[in-house]
């Protein structure tokens, strides 16, 4: 991040089932998820190529994770990245449910639509 970039924002665009992260007012990429029985079930988070290497999937990711905490919902972590997220940032371990093939197959159904 160079010192004239504000500092990113994420927002919870709800409506798309996602949480994205603003660089400069651009977007610079998302976390998507599906809400099922209390759970938020990520399962695709990614960064534009413009913006890689920043550090920004953590900071998009963690706070997700706070804001999904703050709404007294768990997660699943489908995505990779948000499971080895899960990994290294054991302060969120607390929220995390296992990925079942039944979550996976209702997912499947989900964005199917």
């Amino acid at each position: 991040m160079s010192e004239q970039e504000a500092a990113p924002v994420v927002r919870h665009v709800e409506p798309r089932h996602r949480y994205e992260i603003l660089v400069d007012d651009r977007h610079a990429g998302l976390t998507a998820y599906r809400d099922r029985d209390g759970r938020r079930v990520f399962f695709h988070t990614e960064i534009d190529d413009a913006y890689a290497g920043r550090g920004l999937a953590s900071i998009l990711v963690e706070q997700a994770l706070t804001d999904v905490r703050a709404s007294g919902l768990r997660i699943v972590p489908v995505c990779p990245y948000v499971a080895k997220f899960l990994k290294k940032h054991e302060e969120f371990a607390d929220l995390a449910d296992p990925v079942t093939p039944e979550i996976l197959q209702w997912l499947d159904g989900e964005l199917a639509r």
